[in-house]
């Protein structure tokens, strides 16, 4: 896609984005696509081992049992005295089994043994405080806000992915994962890491059953957001917004930017952290409403993808609007949903996406736009039985019309810890890249990528969902109707 070809419709987003977001430019070479959980986490060791100055890893949570990884950070620590490790999880997801094990007591040992040099903040939502916080279960309570936001920075590269740091995520559930070879992302990241980092608790040891203690820093810049939650909220906007968006220093066009020859792809990162904003400055949300908005423009090829079948009625109202050449969305099945056949109120949670894939379905029936849209499901094997996978991957890809379709491949892409829902855009703190490239080779490696994760579908119809193991009781409706914002 050489620049002078450029869709009108793919130059307007840009400068939409323009308005919107930061803005990098790379050369080729710069982004590199992981497969899969194995390469993902030996890719994620390689670069931890080898880093000599920071790693730093925003994450949902770190797995309990993961004490290969935790090795992995106490070597590069033992070999590179220059090296600081900065660690962000969730609060709630990270503390929720002590005082028995949990990710917050098994990074407490690097900081034992690291002391400054290893630093452990614990982000808490100011949804969950008071009496809430006291009444709800620890299980239930993550669904007033998370910190979701996969970072995993390494001196001067980054993964962004939707993986956590869990066996799983390194084994047998598939999600994406791309490798940015640039300091100034890095750098841009790493601002966004030490800003929420500010708004945190601090890990520290102590002799307590739990091994650990959460402390409110006095050099945090707000006060706890469990106590004083909307001055917290008032300081947080304060420090998040101007990061959030377009910077003086960006005064280049995105769509120009490409013209130079050097210059082969163009990333916009767009972050959703509406917990903390007021008036809510956040970017995910507009950038993501725009982009689908260039499908009704043209006959654009696209792929949406969402581990959780519980698209947010804005984009399930575009997405059904376009008219594409092909328009594909990839979820997980029933047996490579993560909750399935889970104990508790959470084993509700296949059922009900199940009801949300049916509606759509129909909905795509009904708009007679049933050759053009398809709802794959994907299984490889069954959740908790040998060789069985789960799915995770969220994203989107578009690409421009071909005189060919055979030739047609992706030249936007995003990737990042949306899972693209009410949520999202409502409780959890999230960050993305949409990334625009004219690279040849890059733009291959994202064909490859859509290729990759359409292996293990199936396509879904309505007479699909007619069967017994599809059917869906009322209790699961109303439990939707009520919650389905926090899914």
């Amino acid at each position: 896609m050489a620049i002078a070809t450029l869709h009108p419709g793919i130059r307007k987003l840009m400068g939409q984005l323009d308005d919107l977001a930061p803005r990098f430019f790379l050369k080729q070479g710069q982004i590199d696509i992981l497969k899969g959980p194995d390469e993902f986490y030996t890719v994620l060791k390689q670069k931890i081992a080898s880093a000599k100055k920071r790693v730093f890893l925003a994450t949902l949570y770190v797995g309990k049992t993961e004490h290969e990884l935790i090795d992995v950070l106490r070597t590069a620590l033992l070999n590179n005295p220059d090296l600081k490790v900065y660690l962000l999880i969730d609060a709630l997801r990270g503390t929720r089994e002590a005082p028995n094990p949990s990710s917050a007591s098994l990074m407490a040992k690097l900081v034992a043994e690291f002391g400054e040099r290893v630093e452990v903040k614990l982000f808490h939502t100011p949804n969950l405080r008071g009496m809430k916080k006291a009444m709800i279960p620890t299980r239930l309570n993550e669904g007033w806000g998370l910190q979701h936001m996969k970072l995993y920075g390494f001196d001067d590269e980054i993964i962004l992915s939707g993986a956590n740091l869990s066996h799983d995520y390194f084994t047998n559930r598939q999600d994406r994962y791309y490798l940015f070879r640039s300091a100034d992302i890095t750098n841009y990241y790493k601002k966004i890491y030490d800003a929420v980092g500010s708004l945190s608790y601090a890990l520290s040891t102590d002799d307590s059953p739990s091994g650990f203690h959460l402390s409110w820093p006095l050099t945090n810049p707000a006060p706890q957001p469990t106590k004083r939650a909307l001055k917290f909220v008032m300081v947080a906007t304060q420090i998040l917004t101007p990061l959030i968006r377009p910077s003086l220093s960006d005064t280049t066009p995105g769509d120009i930017g490409l013209e130079d020859a050097s210059t082969v792809t163009v990333v916009y990162p767009v972050s959703q952290f509406t917990p903390l904003l007021s008036p809510n400055a956040s970017t995910e949300a507009p950038a993501i409403q725009h982009l689908l908005d260039v499908l009704k423009t043209d006959r654009f090829s696209w792929m949406f993808t969402a581990g959780y079948f519980n698209i947010h009625p804005d984009y399930r109202r575009k997405l059904l609007s376009s008219n594409p050449r092909e328009g594909m969305i990839i979820t997980a099945a029933p047996e490579a949903n993560s909750f399935y056949q889970s104990a508790g109120i959470s084993g509700y949670l296949p059922p009900a996406y199940t009801l949300l894939a049916k509606e759509f379905v129909k909905d795509v029936s009904r708009r007679q736009k049933s050759d053009k849209i398809h709802l794959l499901e994907w299984q490889n094997g069954v959740l908790n039985q040998p060789g069985g996978w789960t799915y995770h991957a969220k994203g989107i890809w578009i690409c421009p019309p071909e005189f060919d379709s055979s030739e047609e491949k992706p030249c936007v892409t995003v990737i990042g810890s949306s899972n693209f829902t009410r949520r999202s855009h409502a409780l959890d703190l999230e960050s993305n890249v949409i990334i625009f490239t004219r690279d040849e080779e890059l733009r291959s490696k994202m064909s490859d990528e859509m290729q990759n994760l359409r292996r293990f579908t199936r396509e879904m119809n309505e007479e699909n969902f007619k069967s017994d193991d599809r059917k869906v009781g009322w209790g699961v409706k109303a439990a939707l109707a009520v919650l389905g914002g926090m899914l």
